[in-house]
């Protein structure tokens, strides 16, 4: 752009005034949606000599490999979800930048290590907008593998006959109500797979069924061990039916099987109804493919089916929990009711310890052993948990109140929580990345993973109820020390301008600078210990205008429950976070970035793409086997749950 620029100095209250009208653009008086950020370069700003710093490619995010069917089949597939590649991913990527490396570095400048808040939250509230959304439609392009088959004039035998005939019936019957779109697609795919068989059955053969029938029978029998909802599922195969009964089987199981691979794999809820600013897109697993690959599976194909669930050990641990949680509610002997008595805290003996135990599975069966009378530390945890779980004060202690819960038999809530987050362990990408980092929101931390392992967790505050903090995966590209923060329009109307009224000095006294230009003012705040990003942040392109960075208000990271920010996630410790990123044996230590601290921005790139995923999890499994559980921050789960039919 080419705009003349001009620099305003405020010096009184008619600059302030002026401020306060010209500030409004034409678009947000109309209702329309403010523009993004505006990165300004001040007059003064000299060319830089070097070239920009190359930035790396973009990491792909990864999925499970699920096998292709034959060509027939794919010849009529619909495109799959979460296929798709954001057009505006670069939007992130930096124009300019200071060489790193051969470069000489600046020294800190000595009493320049800390600032004072300045009471702005530098993310931007407003530029966190969720791509928009297509609906869901079946393409008009779309060809009908019966249509198709219909025009072969080769006899085909009974059976496969009576296969041709129901799915033709299956595809002139009208499909309504939610999900239509997905179950119409799962209809498709399945008569797109019998096709490209000539419609011969894929569960039977020479009038027996194939070796994978019973397996795959016992999986959809278990699917609630995995929190699936199947409406029904086959209790065994006819093969000794009319060829109608038989075809009727057939098809009933093969959409059994896809509707447990679909479910699975994230069907039963779009993340973005939850929330809009919640961008995972599932993989849902093709009908055509699932089939293909589980009768293929033999012996095995149980356990193929059930592959289709997250591999994730995280996963596999809230799925033991909750096999743990029902098996104690599903036993022929009632818990027992815990008597009331006095109040209980840890240290504390009394009787009613082993009943509290056994209420948790935590050594199974009620010990009267003097050892088991102490109300310990993990019974304690337990207790804790329970409590956040149903609402209580998760204080762990044994309040009254906390009695009369443990007594009253289900724990519905404690369940919702765990099927909810197994849920969500759906929508993530099955291939997290052996390095990686991963932000969890309700547990306020981010970690970064080496081969698998976690090296380095940091504190983190996250945004606001009121601004959230988007969940979704990228891969962290580079990092910038000495950032320029270009303040958001947004907070130039609605924070800046009523202080600028109230005191036409403010910018100046806070170390902005501004300028008029294309009929919009902007602001931006030069790099230095005052910038309310801090000294260095970690770009990553994504839709939402959001990254992980330093700040200078430093005494949030000693609350306990730290949503503060606009959206952005703030880094505790952050050249120590930088030199995990960057990892280890690669040049790059705290010492060396601290070294490059002065006034203009200094980009240095990671030496590959790292996989970031923006994560929102509210139960865990620790390794001792105790069920971690920490605040619903957004009411995500919560409203996972009642989605999926698990509260009311």
């Amino acid at each position: 752009m080419r705009g003349r620029l001009r620099s305003i100095v405020f010096t009184g209250a008619a600059t302030a005034a002026l401020l306060y009208g010209f500030a409004m653009p034409a678009n947000a008086a109309a209702g329309l949606p403010p523009a993004g950020p505006l990165e300004i370069p001040a007059a003064s700003e000299a060319p830089r000599k070097s070239a920009p710093l190359a930035v790396p490619a973009e990491h792909p995010e990864a999925s499970a490999p699920i096998p292709s069917v034959s060509d027939a089949a794919k010849a009529t597939a619909v495109p799959r979800a979460g296929e798709e590649t954001s057009a505006s991913a670069k939007a992130a990527e930096p124009q300019s930048s200071a060489t790193v490396g051969n470069a000489e570095t600046t020294k800190p400048e000595a009493g320049k290590t800390g600032a004072a808040n300045t009471g702005i939250d530098p993310e931007p509230d407003v530029a966190i907008t969720p791509p928009p959304v297509a609906p869901e439609s079946r393409p008009a392009s779309t060809v009908n593998p019966l249509d198709a088959a219909k025009a072969a004039s080769v006899p085909l035998p009974p059976l496969d006959s009576a296969i041709k005939t129901a799915l033709e019936k299956r595809e002139a019957a009208e499909i309504r109500g939610a999900g239509a779109a997905q179950r119409r697609k799962q209809r498709d795919s399945i008569a797109a797979f019998y096709a490209a068989r000539s419609f011969a059955p894929v569960w039977s053969a020479n009038g027996a069924a194939v070796t994978a029938v019973g397996p795959v029978i016992e999986r959809l029998a278990h699917a609630a061990d995995d929190a699936l909802t199947l409406p029904s599922a086959p209790a065994s195969l006819n093969v000794s039916g009319t060829m109608d009964e038989q075809a009727e089987s057939e098809l009933a199981l093969s959409e059994a099987v896809a509707l447990f691979a679909a479910e699975a794999t994230g069907s039963r809820i779009d993340p973005r109804s939850i929330a809009p600013l919640i961008g995972f897109k599932p993989a849902i697993a093709d009908a055509a493919d699932v089939l293909k690959a589980v009768a293929e599976a033999g012996s095995d194909a149980g356990d193929r089916l059930e592959a289709f669930n997250p591999a994730e050990p995280r996963y596999g641990a809230l799925r033991k929990k909750l096999a743990e949680l029902r098996a104690v509610h599903a036993s022929p002997v009632p818990v027992a009711a815990i008597p009331d008595g006095p109040v209980l805290r840890i240290g504390m003996n009394d009787p009613r310890v082993p009943l509290i135990r056994a209420r948790f599975s935590l050594d199974g069966t009620p010990d009267s052993a003097p050892q088991k009378l102490r109300y310990d530390t993990e019974v304690a945890a337990a207790v804790a948990g329970f409590q956040k779980a149903n609402g209580l004060p998760a204080s762990g202690v044994l309040t009254r109140r906390t009695i009369a819960a443990l007594s009253g038999g289900k724990p519905s809530r404690l369940e919702a929580q765990l099927v909810a987050n197994m849920e969500m362990w759906r929508w993530m990408p099955r291939d997290l990345g052996a390095d990686r980092i991963e932000v969890n929101v309700p547990d306020y931390l981010v970690t970064v993973y080496r081969g698998g392992a976690a090296v380095s967790t940091n504190r983190v505050v996250v945004g606001k109820t009121a601004t959230p903090t988007p969940l979704f995966s990228n891969s962290m590209k580079f990092l910038i020390v000495n950032p320029v923060w270009n303040v958001p329009e947004s907070i130039i109307k609605k924070e800046m301008l009523p202080r600028l009224a109230e005191d036409p000095g403010y910018l100046g006294a806070h170390g902005y600078t501004a300028a008029y230009r294309n009929g919009r003012l902007v602001v931006k705040q030069p790099a230095g210990a005052k910038n309310a990003l801090g000294r260095i942040k970690f770009m990553f392109p994504n839709d939402y205008a959001v990254y992980l960075h330093d700040t200078p208000s430093k005494a949030l990271f000693a609350s306990a429950q730290r949503a503060f920010s606009h959206g952005c996630v703030r880094v505790d410790q952050p050249f120590r976070f930088a030199e995990n990123v960057l990892g280890q044996g690669n040049g790059w230590s705290q010492k060396r970035l601290l070294a490059m601290l002065g006034d203009s921005e200094r980009y240095v790139n990671l030496p590959a793409p790292l996989p970031i995923h923006i994560e929102y999890f509210t139960a865990s499994v620790d390794e001792a086997g105790h069920l971690d559980l920490r605040d619903d921050v957004y009411d995500y789960v919560h409203r996972v749950a009642i989605a999926l039919g698990q509260e009311g």
